[in-house]
């Protein structure tokens, strides 16, 4: 059980982007220790940005998509290299781009009913299960 009462100190945002009744999502590449494992794209607030700054920027880096953020849906908690970090995924109801392959292994759009045939991160399994419990 993850302590609540812990004082979260980072904040990284995650896109739940829904095309023709999929969503998008992306396996990670060699770099952390978490490769292999699949995500809802996203990335780490910078110093002067909103946190939908930050989903907006990092969903142009990494997949040269322009996106519409929408409205905040939920948030997973987790530690991350001694830090405590609350994730935060926002709804992304429309972009524009090539969804490129860019620093991740593969990406794919699955059905609500395909999300549990992958294996995902820890933190984003809080949003697998919101997902599959609307």
């Amino acid at each position: 059980m993850q302590n609540l009462n812990k004082k979260y100190t980072g904040k990284i945002a995650a896109a739940l982007i829904k095309q023709n009744n999929k969503y998008f999502i992306a396996q990670r590449a060699k770099k952390d220790g978490l490769e292999g494992l699949w995500e809802f794209p996203g990335g780490k607030q910078e110093e002067g940005e909103t946190i939908q700054e930050c989903l907006k920027r990092e969903l142009y880096e990494e997949f040269e998509i322009d996106a519409v953020i929408g409205e905040y849906v939920c948030s997973s908690f987790f530690e991350l290299h001694g830090q405590n970090v609350e994730l935060l995924a926002f709804d992304v109801p429309s972009s524009k781009g090539s969804f490129k392959c860019s620093e991740h292994s593969s990406i794919a759009w699955v059905s609500v009913e395909e999300l549990d045939r992958y294996k995902f991160t820890q933190p984003d399994l809080v949003f697998v299960e919101f997902l599959t419990n609307l």
